[in-house]
């Protein structure tokens, strides 16, 4: 999924040449992948929803409108957005890289609209 050159993919998934730079954005490491295999060009863990955020959230399908607008407050009171931003600029294609099986009830999918807005 994309939206101005910044698009989202789990780690699970092959790193390809289309995905640019590549970003995690999880607050925690995946489980069962190893630094190399995730060839990521940042990690940036503190744009990753709170601990409280994501421990309340659960990746709850119901619950996902009412976490969208959590999250949203909490990026715009995050200094590390600013990086992430700048990092948007400098590359044509950005690839927010993230761990949820759900590909669309995930946090990445808000991050990568927020950066949008």
């Amino acid at each position: 999924m994309r939206i101005m050159g910044v698009q989202i993919k789990r780690v699970y998934d092959d790193a390809a040449k289309a995905d640019g730079f590549r970003v995690l954005v999880d607050r925690l490491w995946p489980r069962g992948v190893k630094k190399e295999a995730a060839e990521l060009d940042e990690w940036l863990k503190n744009v990753a929803p709170s601990p409280d955020l994501r421990t309340w959230w659960n990746h709850d399908a119901d619950r996902m409108d009412e976490f969208e607008k959590r999250y949203r407050s909490e990026l715009d009171e995050n200094d590390e957005v600013a990086k992430l931003r700048d990092i948007v600029a400098e590359h044509k294609t950005v690839t927010l890289v993230y761990a949820a099986k759900d590909t669309t009830v995930n946090h990445a999918r808000v991050l990568r609209d927020f950066l949008a807005d």
